[in-house]
């Protein structure tokens, strides 16, 4: 089995494939007055298995169009709005980020979380903002320092895994060049790390190994995510997730 088929088999009976919590969706929403309006447009970019679009669809009176590369997670999603009685306001799309079919300025709201790394942070915003009417918002969590300095084996890692990453004002400097207007901005909280993703991770540990006979593979991916949450623990008083809500101006 291809490692990327095996992350895709670790990640997908997971509720989350990254650090959030319906609360914090909830409070992103509430950071603009789309709650109260109707007939929206919406997708969920990088969506994953669908907890943050679950929560879109029983907050919102919004078709939602729910975006994602893997088809094995788009499933995964419509299983989940069955059950919960949602499936008439998600529709599910096998797309990439960077290829979007949507009509341009057709969208009310593109939401995103823990996904527009992919593309990286000021990419996405350029292409992303094509498909947002004006007045439109974007809601995306952003991997960010929380400090102008920190300890060198996480600046170091962090700088090798993703160079873009920043501080909150460099996210709002790009956001602010490319035609948006910061309206709202929070950091996720421990818990939105630990009890809503890391710790189920860990319970997947050793069925997964299990469950792929341990093989060097498997090894590898638990391993991996064992540091990540070795340095998570370590480093978080200096990195977490951001939350940016912006509206589109021009």
């Amino acid at each position: 089995m291809e490692n990327l088929e095996l992350l895709i088999d670790f990640h997908i009976d997971a509720e989350r494939q990254g650090p959030g919590s319906d609360e914090d969706t909830v409070k992103a929403l509430n950071l603009t007055p789309l709650s109260k309006q109707s007939d929206l447009k919406v997708a969920d970019i990088g969506c994953g298995s669908g907890a943050q679009t679950l929560v879109l669809a029983k907050e919102l009176q919004a078709d939602i169009t729910a975006v994602d590369l893997f088809p094995e997670f788009l499933e995964k999603l419509t299983e989940r709005a069955k059950a919960s009685g949602l499936e008439g306001k998600i529709k599910t799309l096998k797309a990439s980020m960077e290829d979007l079919p949507f009509e341009k300025e057709s969208l009310d709201l593109i939401w995103s979380e823990g996904a527009i790394y992919n593309m990286g942070f000021e990419n996405g915003v350029k292409y992303w903002k094509n498909f947002l009417k004006k007045d439109g918002y974007l809601a995306a969590s952003e991997i960010t320092w929380l400090s102008e300095s920190r300890p060198k084996e996480i600046e170091e890692h962090w700088n090798r895994e993703y160079p873009e990453i920043g501080t909150a004002s460099t996210k709002f400097s790009v956001l602010e060049r490319n035609g948006f207007s910061p309206v709202g901005y929070f950091v996720l909280s421990e818990a939105s790390w630990i009890d809503h993703y890391y710790q189920p991770m860990e319970k997947r540990f050793d069925s997964f190994l299990k469950k792929h006979q341990n093989s060097e593979d498997a090894r590898e991916i638990v391993a991996t995510e064992k540091d990540e949450i070795r340095k998570y623990k370590e480093y978080k008083d200096f990195l977490s997730y951001g939350f940016y809500i912006a509206k589109k101006i021009s």
